[in-house]
Formats: structure tokens, sequence, C-alpha cells
């Protein structure tokens, strides 16, 4: 069974930035998608941002200019740059592997709290 697991939320003052990794247990194959998703408090969880197997990337409207999703297929890893942060980005973040035909991966989530 494939694990995916988290790291780097933590708390930040307003304007900080942080850089999530979400790290694989092994090598995946058949990968359609890979992203990131939060879950603000008391509100259902949202797509932040994805990154296609040709390394093409979109992000939600209000992370645009301020997030990079990028990945590193040699140590089969997922990160997330996130600069600029505002309150409004506090949440669990939870990473995602869309595969072809097979069940979605998710990760465990990692707190991240913006606050001064």
């Amino acid at each position: 069974q494939v694990q995916l697991v988290e790291s780097g939320g933590g708390l930040v003052q307003p304007g900080g930035s942080l850089r999530l990794s979400c790290a694989a247990s092994r090598i995946i194959s058949s990968i359609n998608l890979m992203g990131w998703y939060r879950q603000p408090p008391g509100k259902q969880r949202e797509l932040v941002a994805i990154i296609t197997s040709r390394g093409t990337t979109n992000y939600a409207d209000s992370v645009k200019g301020r997030f990079t999703i990028s990945r590193d297929n040699a140590k089969n890893t997922l990160y997330l740059q996130m600069n600029s942060l505002l309150p409004e980005d506090t949440a669990v973040y939870y990473c995602n592997i869309k595969r072809t035909g097979l069940p979605d991966l998710w990760g465990q989530g990692t707190q991240v709290t913006v606050s001064s």
C-alpha cells in the first residue's frame, strides 16, 4: 500500500512563507494528476493547485501568483511553495494523486496556520 506523507506545515505570520512536501513511500505508476487541496476550519475541502504528468500547472484564483506547485520525480515528492501567506490560507493541506483506473491517494494532512 502506497503512503503519502506530508510535512512542512506550521505557524507563520501573515506575509511569511512555507514549503509543503508530500513524499510517496514508493514509485507510483499510472499517475494522471498530482495536487494539493486544503480544508479551512468549518469549510469544505477545496482544490489549491494541480500539476499534470507533463508538468502543466493550474491554481485556484485565491492563490495564483503566491503559491507554486512542483514535483521531483526522482524523489517521488510533490511540493507546494507558499509565499505571501494570508490568514485565510489557514487550513489543513492535503496532497492528492489521481491515477488512471485506480483509487485516489491522499496524504494525512498538515496544518498551516497564518496568524500574528
